[in-house]
Formats: structure tokens, C-alpha cells, sequence
């Protein structure tokens, strides 16, 4: 599913999911049931949309691309 990597300077680690499937399949929904709240549910919200263009495979066309840019550049501190 994915590996925890240690970060030994500061006090925690990051947990890094390897395969697209496990991402969409164990992660996301259990921030479905376990919701963020405030901005990082927005943030989830358009990681979501990006995730779903992945899995009909429509990054690989321009257009879906260009839909990935464009939700990232709104995402995080680009979010009015």
C-alpha cells in the first residue's frame, strides 16, 4: 500500500502511497469517512477531480492536462 519514510530532523514522517489503486481505492475513501475540514477539504475536493481524470486515463490527452493545470494552480495557495 505504501511505506512511512521518517523525517529525522523534524518530529514526524510522511506515509508515501506507491500504486494509483491503492490511492483511489483505500486512501480517498477514508477521507470520504473521515472528512478534513476548512481548506483541506477543498484541497482534497480538487485532488479528487485530478484523481478522477487519471482514472479514465484523460491526462493523457491535452485537454485533461490542461484541466490538471488548471485545478492545481487553484489549489493550496492559489485558492481565493
Amino acid at each position: 500500500m505504501g511505506i512511512i519514510v521518517h523525517t529525522p530532523t523534524r518530529n514526524y514522517g510522511d506515509f508515501k502511497v506507491t500504486h494509483f489503486g491503492d490511492m483511489t481505492e483505500k486512501i480517498l475513501p477514508f477521507f470520504e469517512k473521515y472528512p478534513l475540514q476548512g481548506n483541506k477539504l477543498l484541497d482534497l475536493s480538487d485532488f479528487c477531480k485530478v484523481a478522477g481524470i487519471i482514472k479514465v486515463k484523460s491526462h493523457l490527452t491535452q485537454s485533461g492536462l490542461e484541466q490538471i493545470c488548471q485545478i492545481k494552480s487553484g489549489m493550496n495557495r492559489g485558492r481565493d
